[in-house]
């Protein structure tokens, strides 16, 4: 239950939904973090406040991180407000819209693609370099069920892209782990209560796809941070190149 504590962690995405979790579990568990957020600058900057409240180091940064500069800036002002890197968390994502294949567009497509996929990419390879630093560091990565199953109609590029990351995991882990880096991911189902769902899934859907899950409920963000913050806290551990399934056991391998 200490291994985070002073330990360093940026978390994209970190002030909404699920990474708004994430960084509650994390601040939580003794974590110094770096909360990342497009839009949500409040909740930043509150949960910031709450992690100095707890004598913690915090810092809310903005940055669109489509852009390679804004991402690498990102990067360099974590390691100046917090003095190191440990841990990564890359939760920036989006569906943005439901369009079917007869509905693509090159436009859309590269979007959805840049904000789940190249903006990770972007991340990683400026964080990389200080996480290499220490003996032992971890990066966790958002997938999807989606990813797994190709999703619900038109979700098309959205569960490429997460389909994408769970390869991209098992690379990054076979490259990085010579330096000591960690990489695993986390395929969260239907997680109710996220501005992710509230926009995207209707009440009829999500009721049907609860019918089909084995424990007869929907997850909820705490389910994800928590299987987040105990692949991040193994930062020396054994575990790498793995995804680990949240979806209540509608979908296993």
């Amino acid at each position: 239950m200490t291994k985070l504590t002073g330990k360093n962690v940026l978390i994209t995405a970190g002030a909404q939904g699920i990474g708004e979790a994430i960084s509650k579990h994390l601040i939580d568990s003794g974590a110094n973090v770096a909360i990342h957020y497009f839009s949500s600058a409040d909740t930043a900057n509150q949960l910031v406040e709450y992690a100095i409240s707890k004598g913690q180091k915090a810092v809310a940064i903005s940055a669109d991180l489509t852009n390679e500069t804004e991402a690498n800036a990102m990067v360099e002002q974590t390691v100046d407000a917090l003095g190191s890197l440990h841990i990564l968390i890359n939760n920036a994502g989006s569906l943005v819209a439901r369009r079917l294949l007869n509905e693509m567009d090159a436009e859309f497509w590269h979007k959805v693609m840049d904000i789940n996929l190249t903006s990770t990419m972007f991340v990683t390879r400026a964080a990389a370099p200080y996480l290499g630093k220490h003996e032992s560091s971890s990066i966790v990565n958002l997938a999807s069920l989606a990813g797994r199953k190709g999703g619900h109609p038109g979700s098309l590029v959205y569960s490429t892209s997460k389909g994408a990351i769970l390869t991209l995991t098992r690379a990054l882990s076979a490259e990085l782990g010579p330096q000591g880096t960690r990489v695993n991911a986390v395929a969260p189902g239907l997680i109710l209560g996220t501005s992710f769902h509230n926009t995207h899934t209707t009440k009829a859907s999500a009721e049907q796809t609860i019918a089909g899950i084995p424990i007869a409920r929907a997850g909820n963000a705490d389910d994800v941070a928590r299987a987040v913050v105990y692949l991040a806290s193994e930062y020396d551990g054994f575990i790498t190149g793995a995804t680990l399934d949240i979806n209540g056991g509608v979908y296993n391998m």
